[in-house]
């Protein structure tokens, strides 16, 4: 399976095994957790004079255009089939002949070095580029010692779940290269390929109203997640996505497809993808100028008793309740929990593929953006536009910087171009062999080309693409067009903020989402989380509300 079609699936996987905090995205979104005023937030104005020119790549035609949604959202488009006549997006060789290091996170096995992929790569790019990639699991403590040291690559991934142990916020500017006078404004035209990449995943890698990281796996439209329904199922009895529009509707499901004795519950977890239908936001809300947490709001406290009742109702798997995440998938599979939250990246051809074969009827679906009450309008907030984010080293020269530019221009060709197809899937007949009108990679591009490494530097903007099941292109662009009607900035939204140190705990908050969890487990009540959210108060959680208050609202305003 390609790269591109599993990008989603990727990059939730990461943030899992990296532990980012999913359920707000904020949190990825934070700077350093250094006390330093170095790496601060990002202005509405300063940011906007800062930021590349947006201009779409009109190279490829998709089967499925991407659709303008709300809050200048736009969604991923869809291709049926593998472009069978790739267009050139880049004229010439893009590098000078440079020598650089570059160091990568790694989930999977490590490539031999100078292995014939990454020979093939530094001939098609121009430069010798001597990629270095490391173990992913490890990576948390890597760079940190690198820093340290002040010894880091010439080039170097930093994903922004990792922006406070990395001190991201402190090494902007520091040993890390300001590229705002490369590529704000009309600038980037001189890249056509990075400026096709969403304005907000240029925000996410901006820092002090400058433009540090160039962005990977970038979406016009990030959500943390959908809540998703075997639709072979629940459409066999005649249910819709449509039919769904607010937490009765879920609730009676709940009543209707639960069947213990048969094995089959609704309900897997679901509370952090299905929360902000009680209008609740990642975060903070600002109500008449004053910022309050999500805490703090009396539907939080509505969301918590409905996901309660439902845990005690019998309506969630028994297996979900008692903490076992790691089969959910295996259930949902199976038949034996119909609906659970996700992150999207689930939805993909190796999802159907997996579904299929314990199945052959399986369908994966996603319920529309509802309102609890089912009167209030649908609202979902939107995630950063990407949380893998590479930056080039403070030392580098002018025209080093110019000539790794346009590296990364190449690296960004967008999907089903000839650049595309060299970066993701290397040589034909080496690498890789068409089967069926997609690239298949060979052994040797198993063990070389598909460790993914150079995408982690830039890659194209995402798009939806499984060839051989056009329906999962179909439901999952169609569920995108959709939501996209409902989605809205969350106050904070890419501004990049540094915590204080002396913040982190309280800004965690993980006392208040383990009493969350249990509560949605039915172990505990909605009073106990009260009492957590007290004491989370009492103990640093009103200091850290002041906080983003007077050093973030008060001087920067909501971001939006």
């Amino acid at each position: 399976m390609s790269i591109a079609m599993n990008r989603r699936a990727f990059v939730n996987g990461a943030v899992a095994v990296a532990g980012a905090a999913a359920v707000s995205p904020l949190l990825a979104a934070c700077g350093s957790g250094s006390s330093s005023t170095k790496g601060g937030t990002n202005t509405k104005s300063g940011l906007a004079a800062a930021l590349p020119d947006y201009q779409a790549s009109t190279s490829l035609k998709p089967d499925i255009p991407s659709v303008a949604g709300a809050a200048g959202a736009f969604t991923d488009p869809g291709f049926l089939s593998y472009p069978a006549n790739p267009v050139s997006t880049v004229q010439g060789t893009p590098g000078k002949g440079g020598s650089y290091t570059a160091v990568t996170p790694l989930w999977g096995t490590m490539p031999s070095p100078n292995n014939s992929y990454y020979q093939a790569m530094n001939k098609a790019l121009g430069v010798h580029l001597t990629m270095k990639p490391a173990n992913g699991n490890d990576y948390a403590t890597i760079v940190p010692t690198m820093t340290a040291s002040k010894k880091l690559p010439d080039w170097i991934q930093l994903p922004s779940w990792w922006n406070a142990g990395f001190n991201v916020g402190a090494l902007a500017g520091t040993q890390l290269a300001d590229l705002t006078p490369y590529l704000s404004g009309g600038k980037i035209k001189k890249y056509p390929n990075l400026a096709a990449m969403p304005t907000g995943a240029w925000q996410a890698g901006a820092w002090e109203d400058k433009i540090y990281g160039i962005p990977s796996f970038a979406t016009g439209m990030a959500l943390a997640g959908a809540v998703f329904f075997r639709a072979d199922v629940l459409g066999a009895k005649g249910i819709t996505a449509d039919q769904i529009t607010s937490a009765d509707d879920l609730w009676n499901l709940g009543k209707e497809l639960t069947d213990a004795k048969r094995g089959v519950w609704a309900f897997d977890d679901v509370w952090t993808y299905l929360y902000p239908a009680w209008g609740l936001p990642a975060k903070f809300t600002v109500e008449k100028g004053k910022l309050i947490h999500k805490y703090e709001m009396p539907e939080f406290l509505e969301a918590l008793d409905w996901h309660y009742r439902l845990a005690k109702a019998g309506y969630v798997h028994p297996d979900s309740l008692a903490g076992d995440t790691n089969n959910g998938t295996a259930r949902f599979y199976a038949g034996k929990a119909l609906i659970e939250g996700g992150g999207t990246g689930a939805w993909n051809l190796s999802d159907y593929q997996s579904g299929v074969a314990a199945n052959k009827n399986y369908r994966r679906g996603a319920f529309n953006v509802i309102s609890a009450d089912g009167r209030s309008r649908p609202q979902t907030f939107l995630s950063p536009s990407t949380s893998i984010i590479s930056y080039l080293n403070a030392k580098l020269k002018g025209d080093q910087i110019e000539e790794l530019l346009s590296v990364a221009n190449y690296l960004a060709a967008p999907y089903g171009s000839t650049e595309y197809t060299q970066v993701v899937y290397g040589v034909e007949g080496t690498h890789h062999t068409m089967v069926n009108g997609v690239p298949t990679y060979t052994d040797e591009g198993k063990k070389t080309a598909q460790q993914q490494t150079y995408p982690f530097l830039a890659s194209a903007p995402q798009v939806v693409s499984n060839p051989g099941a056009d329906l999962v292109t179909k439901d999952y662009t169609g569920w995108q067009a959709r939501t996209a009607k409902s989605v809205y900035k969350p106050v904070f939204w890419n501004m990049n903020i540094t915590v204080p140190k002396r913040y982190a705990t309280a800004d965690a908050a993980q006392a208040v989402e383990d009493a969350i969890k249990d509560c949605c487990h039915g172990i505990k009540n909605v009073s106990d989380v009260q009492s957590a959210i007290s004491s989370w108060k009492s103990s640093g959680g009103e200091q850290v509300i002041n906080w983003y208050r007077t050093a973030v609202l008060e001087k920067y305003g909501t971001g939006q």
